[in-house]
């Protein structure tokens, strides 16, 4: 059975870990990047917190004397059902299961001026973007005589109250209360503000009330201005514009507000279901297929009675549906039963600065805040890693930071524009 995985995120690389070794199985794992990297320490990549190699890992290096895992550098153009094809931006594969694994991709609610002058937080390469245009901002910053000039690079905007907001907003906040006038005493006179927007009424919606409370006191305290109730409706010469007629003026907004699914060419237009993601069976079945299969944020499936409008877009459901499909992938070479997806929730979390966090764990039904909480996020975050070695360089980053209030990778390395790609 030749299996066919495109994108190497949660989804895509538990399913392919689970077949390794499989007889009668060959797997091909499709990715536009040769890395697999780890979404939820993105902003710490963004900040300077971590280097991109803590939270990355070659796919090659990773699949390496793996006898029937493969990996393929490319990016899907098209899927021709009929034929058991895909097409690539370098070549062609042919399959007998085809699995979307692909993950989300920014939205920005069709708001043109956002998408071109914001700062996206999806990938690495916009963590990198990010860090290389805030550093800047900031020595640009320091040479200024221009005091309105000076506030606009170091007022910073950030768009949405999810865990990514929250956690960007406070690392912020750490850095300006550490970092900021010790490395740059020219900038002692000027103030910098820190905002959080959210069109909804509570930051951390998906979670309870009371991590949701303790959130907005801890980021209070931290000196980061919340303001809930406010949609950005637009970003142009520097002013972000709300719905409320309000404005601010800012070099820096950090868009991390929504998400949208992608579409691919050659699947039936009645697949698609809501923000775009792919309709699926219990099985993870693409509705309207015969052998193509959709995984985590791109997919949407009802048929979990736990989760009647679908599931959440959070790496659990992602990592359990690769399992899950792996197994019944076998279960089939086998010809025993299939057994349909049913989401274990494992509870939510979010880091707010040092020694702050908020868990919520669904059963028993418990709530946590403050250093315990924070512990907790920092062990759960680094075992779930790819591999030792991002493991152990992600603990001792963080050990310097905790321990020095401080770390040394704040450098701006611009990549050689006449580089070509592939």
């Amino acid at each position: 059975m030749e299996i066919v995985i495109i994108g190497g995120g949660f989804a895509g690389m538990n399913l392919a870990k689970e077949l390794l070794n499989q007889d009668g199985v060959h797997v091909t794992l499709v990715d536009k990047n040769n890395y697999n990297f780890f979404p939820p320490l993105i902003y710490q990549v963004a900040t300077a917190y971590l280097e991109p190699s803590s939270i990355s890992y070659p796919f090659r290096k990773f699949f390496a004397g793996k006898k029937n895992l493969q990996f393929r550098l490319g990016e899907l153009l098209e899927v021709v059902p009929t034929e058991n094809k895909i097409i690539l931006s370098n070549g062609e594969l042919n399959y007998d299961k085809l699995v979307f694994a692909t993950g989300a991709e920014t939205s920005y609610f069709g708001m043109e001026n956002v998408k071109k002058n914001a700062i996206p937080m999806k990938t690495l390469n916009d963590a990198i973007v990010m860090r290389n245009t805030l550093l800047k901002n900031l020595e640009k910053a320091a040479i200024t005589k221009d005091i309105r000039k000076r506030r606009k690079l170091l007022t910073i905007v950030v768009a949405g109250g999810g865990p990514t907001g929250v956690e960007i907003s406070g690392m912020f906040a750490e850095m300006r209360k550490n970092i900021l006038l010790k490395e740059y005493p020219e900038l002692g006179t000027t103030a910098s503000n820190i905002y959080l927007v959210d069109g909804a009424p509570a930051l951390l919606t998906p979670m309870s009330k009371e991590s949701q409370d303790d959130t907005l006191k801890a980021l209070t305290d931290l000196g980061v201005v919340v303001k809930l109730n406010n949609n950005v409706v637009d970003y142009v010469d520097d002013t972000v514009h709300f719905a409320n007629g309000e404005t601010i003026q800012t070099k820096n907004l950090i868009w991390a507000a929504g998400v949208t699914a992608r579409e691919f060419k050659g699947l039936p237009a009645e697949s698609y279901g809501r923000g775009k993601r792919l309709t699926t069976d219990a099985f993870n079945k693409i509705n309207g297929t015969e052998n193509i299969y959709a995984l985590g944020d791109t997919c949407i499936q009802f048929n979990d009675e736990a989760f009647p409008h679908g599931h959440p877009q959070v790496a659990q459901v992602a990592i359990q549906q690769g399992i899950n499909l792996a197994k019944n992938f076998k279960n089939d070479i086998q010809r025993k039963p299939l057994v349909p997806f049913k989401y274990v929730d494992k509870g939510s979390m979010a880091i707010i600065g040092k020694a702050k966090a908020v868990v919520d764990l669904p059963k028993p039904k418990m709530h946590f805040k403050g250093t315990f909480a924070w512990i907790v996020w920092l062990f759960i975050h680094l075992i779930s890693l790819i591999t030792y070695r991002n493991k152990v360089k992600t603990f001792y980053n963080w050990m310097v930071a905790y321990f020095s209030k401080d770390n040394s990778l704040r450098m701006i390395i611009r990549p050689d524009k006449k580089a070509k790609e592939i």
